[in-house]
């Protein structure tokens, strides 16, 4: 079946349907990473976007319910240049395409993605529409300029949980795969149990995961939960997880934070959680051109002078000229100088733009989660 992609500046693609029959609509960002398409979409953090992979056969290895990041896709529509109609993989447990159909995801292969990458480089990330079957053009790219844009755009609520629940829980119920047989042991666990209250802007499973096996029992807490309800349930730290949408749009989620950093508590952000605290200390963000979204950006940390290459999915940055003086910049991004990661000088507050928990991705980082355990064992 003939599918099209339009955007709101009029360029147009042709290809052929390759998931569900429909449209789809959103922001249309492209993400570098060669492996990884199943985590990708179902990170909530794409909610809202059409993803282009720019590695140029997708789906080769099939998807298998371990390298789920959330309990099913998020994101509007995904490309690609060609669509592996097998699954060559010992784990897998089907393909990509009916994976997709299965999920209700609208996506289009048999188009020119790096000419489609090249154009989101030069003019940023804009708005689009995929459509299957018999469709006009022009009136999918007027569709486009219809699409509300990200800047303002609240989406944690349409991806955070419902009511709090305990990780451990979850995963036993649920038939979570341990990932831990897949994964690299970590570097140490704690020496008991620890407590962590964490707020669910979007989430990823493997985020839970490091945790848990680092040695933390997690109580995961909606986006729009109290702060008193996290300090209630008496934990040993506060985590900030990643998300969709623009985070100055989160003032409920804001205003928490602001509530937690005075609990003194030690506190981790990732990605939209980074950029809140960020926010919740006083500093400001902006949207980026065409954001960061792959598994190898370089990051400098700016103590140790080593290098990192990360993971990363994110379509705005914390403004460094706008953090008080009491929080200093901690890590660089290679590629622009935007701010990757901060820490407060007098409170055990820090936070990371990228994703230490690296699904998919390197695990440069890792070393992240036990700073974080560090803080709490030494209250």
């Amino acid at each position: 079946m003939n599918a099209v992609l339009a955007l709101e500046n009029g360029t147009v693609y042709r290809g052929t349907a390759a998931g569900a029959q429909g449209i789809a609509r959103g922001e249309v960002v492209f993400n570098t990473s060669m492996t990884g398409y199943q985590e990708v979409l179902t990170d909530p953090s794409y909610a809202g976007q059409i993803v282009t992979m720019t590695s140029p056969q997708i789906g080769n290895y099939g998807v298998a319910a371990g390298d789920a990041e959330s309990q099913a896709p998020h994101v509007a529509g995904f490309v690609m240049r060609e669509a592996s109609p097998l699954a060559s993989n010992w784990r897998a447990d089907g393909t990509l395409r009916d994976y997709l159909i299965r999920h209700g995801i609208v996506a289009i292969a048999d188009i020119d993605t790096r000419a489609l990458t090249r154009v989101l480089r030069s003019a940023g990330v804009m708005r689009g529409v995929i459509a299957t079957g018999t469709v006009d053009p022009a009136a999918l790219v007027e569709q486009a300029r219809s699409i509300p844009k990200m800047e303002g755009a609240d989406l944690v609520q349409d991806v955070t949980c419902a009511s709090p629940f305990e990780w451990r829980d979850l995963a036993a119920a649920s038939g979570e795969a341990d990932q831990r047989a897949l994964g690299i042991a970590p570097q140490r666990t704690s020496g008991r149990r620890l407590r962590v209250a964490a707020y669910d802007l979007g989430i990823k499973y493997n985020i839970l995961r490091r945790l848990d096996w680092y040695g933390c029992d997690v109580t995961v807490f909606p986006a729009t939960a109290p702060a008193a309800d996290l300090l209630a349930s008496g934990p040993d730290g506060i985590f900030l997880s990643n998300g969709p949408g623009d985070p100055a749009a989160l003032t409920y989620a804001i205003d928490n934070v602001k509530a937690l950093v005075g609990s003194d508590l030690p506190m981790f952000g990732i990605c939209l959680g980074h950029q809140v605290l960020g926010l919740a200390l006083g500093g400001k963000t902006f949207k980026l051109k065409f954001g960061h979204r792959g598994a190898n950006h370089p990051v400098k940390d700016l103590h140790s002078g080593k290098v990192e290459i990360t993971s990363q999915n994110h379509g705005f940055a914390v403004d460094p000229s706008s953090l008080p003086s009491d929080v200093t910049v901690t890590h660089e991004n290679l590629y622009d100088g935007t701010v990757e990661g901060f820490k407060h000088l007098t409170r055990p507050i820090f936070s990371v733009q990228y994703h230490p928990e690296a699904s998919p991705g390197p695990h440069d980082a890792d070393y992240l989660f036990r700073q974080f355990l560090d803080s709490m064992e030494k209250r």
